[in-house]
């Protein structure tokens, strides 16, 4: 963790906000091929235009007590929480990085992650026109990755996508159904362009274990079925953030082992 001065971290803070609120438009739109700049937002419900002392991160929610000012129907509560997390997660890109490169580089990749992890917790979809513009910026950033070579990412990209191809195949053949669809493919291959092949293996590993015991859990609950869907792209996006953040711990605890 690298020290930073309190003024630093509430600037950290403050466009952590603005860009969660940006996301925010982007799950809404992005999977109805709306554009993502106009018009301005609006309120689902009732049409009515969302003013500038409205659309304040967070802020305005809580001014509002989560309702329309027009009609009073209620707002959804991933509106502040994507724009708290992203601020959680810049102050956490700038103690864990430092003001360097890698931080402008992990700030992409969690913007990323968490979008995709939105839009697949609401729609099921991955969509292509994020994981694979994604995928080609993971890739051209390597030139600026301290730790991890363009071959690196290239190789974590193609295994990314392959070991999940394999594995959709695999279940297509032991059970004759379709397990993940091709936007999982593509936002492994993302995570393995910006995280090499290292990190794919621990995201892998994280979200196949988060993803089974949400299952589990869900199960016993009987809140899902046996043949219920996840949207693994959360779980995906979790253990991707895990391998970014805990890299260097993850590294020493395999390197100890026999």
């Amino acid at each position: 963790m690298v020290t930073q001065s309190p003024l630093v971290l509430i600037y950290a803070a403050l466009l952590g906000l603005i860009v969660g609120s940006y996301l925010n438009v982007l799950v809404h739109r992005l999977p109805s091929g709306k554009s993502t700049v106009w018009p301005r937002s609006r309120c689902p419900f009732c049409d009515g235009a969302i003013k500038a002392r409205d659309n304040i991160p967070v802020l305005s929610f809580l001014l509002l007590k989560g309702r329309c000012r027009h009609c009073r129907a209620p707002i959804s509560w991933r509106y502040p929480f994507i724009e708290g997390l992203m601020a959680a997660a810049f102050v956490a890109c700038v103690l864990r990085f430092g003001l360097t490169a890698e931080t402008l580089i992990a700030i992409v990749f969690t913007s990323l992650m968490v979008l995709l992890a939105a839009i697949d917790l609401e729609h099921f979809l991955l969509p292509d026109r994020v994981t694979l513009p994604g995928l080609m910026l993971g890739l051209a950033l390597r030139a600026w990755h301290p730790y991890t070579s363009f071959m690196d990412a290239l190789v974590g990209a193609v295994i990314g996508a392959g070991l999940l191809i394999l594995l959709i195949n695999f279940w297509f053949w032991l059970r004759n159904e379709e397990g993940m669809g091709l936007g999982d493919v593509n936002m492994l291959a993302l995570i393995g362009a910006f995280l090499g092949w290292q990190g794919v293996l621990t995201t892998l590993f994280v979200a196949s274990l988060t993803g089974a015991l949400t299952g589990i859990a869900l199960l016993l609950t009987s809140r899902v079925g046996l043949r219920s869907r996840l949207p693994f792209g959360v779980f995906l996006a979790l253990g991707g953030l895990v391998s970014l953040f805990f890299r260097n711990f993850l590294a020493l605890y395999f390197n100890g082992l026999p």
